[in-house]
């Protein structure tokens, strides 16, 4: 193996890293922003319960209200009936009387249905309660985990960037010119060649670069992947028929251990 690749791959495992801790700090404070866009949710949809509740507190009072209305204008109908001196004055006030009277049966049906659909409102609104406690709960503690976590990350970062640059340091200018091209292009500069095959594409190579690549007396030359440009390297330990007696590490594990 060319030993630019050697150290290639060990940068490419600094630069997938490095990638992985900026995503994640970029994805936390969005992830705690969807969370508090949930837990505002639903608070909003138990503020509008809570509103309807009111809602019908209110009207259950008027109902009451005109309750008592119709009842003292009943009352007061029948006085003025107890001094009345014809047959057509009774008959007027007891229509007053009935008419009242059926005014005060729809309201306490009115009021029976407006205490069934607050029934129903607190049912949803204990839902609603714990809904909100839920996710405010959540939204507390992905704060303080995604506020630990960043910091976590600043400080790993701090450290692979320091590896990144050693690294690059001992890295020829030529092929690293090419590792940041390709890695620009692809998000990835090396691939491992596995079974004649590019673990990155996943596109077959051919038996004569297949060769090529796993001539052990070829370390001057890098090969790239036909079909998606990526430098190869081949790994025997991995291609070879693997023994359960014997442990065998790949190249690039030992290659990062030993740096």
């Amino acid at each position: 193996m060319h030993p630019d690749l050697e150290k290639l791959i060990v940068l490419q495992a600094h630069d997938v890293e490095a990638k992985r801790l900026r995503d994640e700090m970029v994805a936390l404070p969005k992830h705690v922003a969807a969370l508090e866009a949930k837990a505002k949710a639903f608070q909003g949809q138990r503020a509008v319960i809570v509103d309807l509740i009111a809602k019908e507190e209110a009207l259950r009072r008027r109902q009451e209200s005109d309750v008592k209305d119709q009842r003292a204008k009943i009352d007061r109908t029948r006085k003025h009936m107890d001094l009345a001196t014809t047959t057509v004055q009774v008959t007027a006030f007891e229509h007053e009387i009935a008419f009242a009277q059926a005014e005060i049966s729809k309201l306490e049906d009115a009021e029976i249905e407006s205490m069934e659909r607050s029934e129903g409102l607190e049912s949803q609104k204990k839902l609603a309660d714990d809904a909100v406690t839920d996710a405010t709960t959540t939204l507390e503690g992905e704060r303080v985990r995604a506020t630990d976590t960043i910091a976590a990350d600043k400080t790993l970062l701090a450290a692979v960037e320091e590896k990144r640059i050693a690294v690059r340091a001992e890295i020829g200018e030529a092929a690293l010119s090419t590792y940041d091209r390709i890695a620009k292009a692809k998000g990835t500069a090396v691939a491992e060649a596995l079974n004649q095959k590019c673990m990155a594409c996943q596109m077959m190579v051919r038996p004569q670069r297949w060769n090529d690549l796993r001539d052990r007396g070829n370390d001057e030359t890098m090969m790239t992947c036909e079909s998606c440009g990526r430098l190869l390297y081949y790994d025997p330990a991995r291609d070879a028929p693997q023994r359960k007696t014997v442990p065998v590490e790949s190249i690039a594990a030992s290659i990062i251990r030993s740096l």
